[in-house]
């Protein structure tokens, strides 16, 4: 179909871009003429450069041969009745208007096709994000706190179905609680979100199915649908071992720094502690017993022996040297241990048994250093729980995570909430006469096998003190 065009303007321009870069299947137009009397126009100019016919005056298509279509693009409908009166007969002719209808549904279209093309491209990142090779957790959330859509790792982290997941409640799933988060210490990312319209991130606390703290990372980010927010995308990311680590080094580090201190603070008063129990104990030779004189010093010796036991802590939590490694068996250090303890429960009349595994696999540890540990949680759970009371300890092996797990479990007093996180650092503790290191040392030597200690306790209810130790250790690799 060859082209005539009256009116060089924009439109024109326009329209022969259009016929150049357009692949049309049916007809294929090309531009033959151009008509206007102002030889400047954009549409005039890219004529003459395209080495297409042009002209001042639109008369002179009335007498060429190789017009088809005539397109009137100067707004006149003078112009365009004089081009229908005088055109040939088997030339057709369009105004402007009819132009401008085929260049609307043309733009209608091309914003349909991007709209699509939008569409697709926003489909297609959140199929990426859901079912794609992200290694976070995803969780598509509903303005009312139901889960509308979850990817496969997180359901896995789960241990659930997809069906037991949409359509509950994020804070059932991920907190095992009735009603959403909130507060300064656990605020709801989504809250944040539905009052700002900006995307948020915070750090929560959940719980495994296990009952199992996790640290999360929790980014959430607002769905839009046309202007309005409809949702948010939560991605969280699992940082327990991460801050599980960072926690790990910084008590390190602060039984390294505390260590050396006690051990400088051990070796100077040590001498001097000696010289105050020699010193009274030779003077109570020279005087009769049940003196006043021989009572005073029979106290200071007692002190001096209390100091003295202070003195070989802080040298024990010092020192904590390299453990010596061999294969054990741990059921076997436990029934010793519960032997060498059995007289200090029965004086208080607390029944001490145990529930251990049938079988355990052979351990390396240092066999005193471990007896060391039960015994000191045994003696604790005695001192903490009254007469007629009950301790336990446990041992299992856990073939899922290679591990043995010893539980030291009793019906004492238990800890209060706000001490439950300082009863392993150094020189804390709520006893009387207590030093605060024994379960520092503890920790310590759980550390040196590489294995973890925590506490769980309720004050009234009683304390529980799990240790794991993994069948392969990092020095053992």
């Amino acid at each position: 179909m060859k082209i005539a065009i009256v009116g060089a303007g924009s439109k024109c321009l326009y329209l022969m871009d259009i016929i150049e870069k357009y692949e049309f299947q049916v007809i294929a137009p090309v531009v033959v003429a151009v008509a206007d009397i102002n030889k400047s126009a954009p549409g005039f100019v890219k004529a003459q450069k395209k080495n297409i016919f042009v002209t001042t005056d639109y008369n002179d298509f009335f007498t060429m041969d190789n017009i088809d279509l005539i397109i009137e693009l100067t707004g006149s409908i003078d112009i365009h009745n004089d081009i229908l009166a005088k055109k040939k007969p088997n030339v057709r002719a369009i105004a402007h208007t009819t132009a401008l209808l085929f260049w609307e549904i043309d733009s209608s279209s091309r914003k349909y096709a991007k709209t699509n093309q939008e569409l697709s491209e926003t489909q297609a990142l959140y199929k990426a994000i859901i079912n794609g090779p992200i290694l976070d957790d995803v969780v598509v959330i509903s303005l009312d706190h139901k889960i509308l859509d979850i990817n496969e790792i997180y359901l896995k982290k789960l241990g659930l179905s997809r069906k037991e997941v949409i359509g509950k409640y994020c804070y059932e799933i991920t907190h095992h609680k009735s009603m959403p988060c909130g507060g300064d210490k656990h605020p709801c990312p989504l809250d944040h979100v539905k009052k700002t319209g900006e995307s948020s991130e915070v750090t929560h606390v959940h719980m495994s199915q296990s009952g199992r703290k996790l640290f999360v990372s929790i980014s959430c980010y607002p769905l839009i649908e046309n202007g309005e927010l409809t949702g948010v995308i939560e991605i969280s990311k699992d940082m327990t071992k991460e801050i599980e680590f960072e926690k790990k080094m910084m008590q390190q580090e602060k039984l390294v720094s505390i260590g050396r201190l006690s051990a400088g603070v051990a070796h100077e008063i040590n001498n001097p502690l000696t010289t105050i129990l020699t010193s009274s104990m030779l003077i109570q030779e020279d005087l009769e017993p049940g003196t006043e004189m021989y009572e005073e010093l029979t106290t200071i010796s007692n002190e001096a022996l209390r100091c003295r036991k202070i003195v070989k802590s802080l040298l024990d939590f010092a020192r904590q040297s390299k453990p010596f490694k061999k294969m054990e068996n741990l059921n076997n250090v436990i029934k010793e241990s519960l032997i060498l303890t059995r007289k200090q429960a029965k004086f208080k009349n607390i029944d001490l048994g145990s529930h251990l595994a049938e079988t355990l696999p052979p351990l390396a540890i240092d066999k005193d250093k471990i007896q060391q540990t039960i015994i000191n949680l045994t003696l604790n759970a005695i001192e903490a729980t009254p007469s007629g009371g009950k301790i336990r300890i446990f041992s299992t092996y856990l073939e899922n995570r290679n591990a043995i797990e010893v539980k030291i479990k009793d019906t004492g007093d238990g800890i209060a909430a706000e001490n439950l996180d300082k009863i392993f650092d150094p020189f804390f503790t709520t006893k009387k006469n207590g030093t605060g290191l024994g379960l520092a040392i503890t920790h310590g030597i759980i550390e040196q096998h590489g294995g973890t200690i925590t506490a769980e306790s309720e004050p009234g209810k009683g304390t529980q003190f799990c240790i794991t130790f993994p069948m392969i250790q990092e020095n053992d690799k």
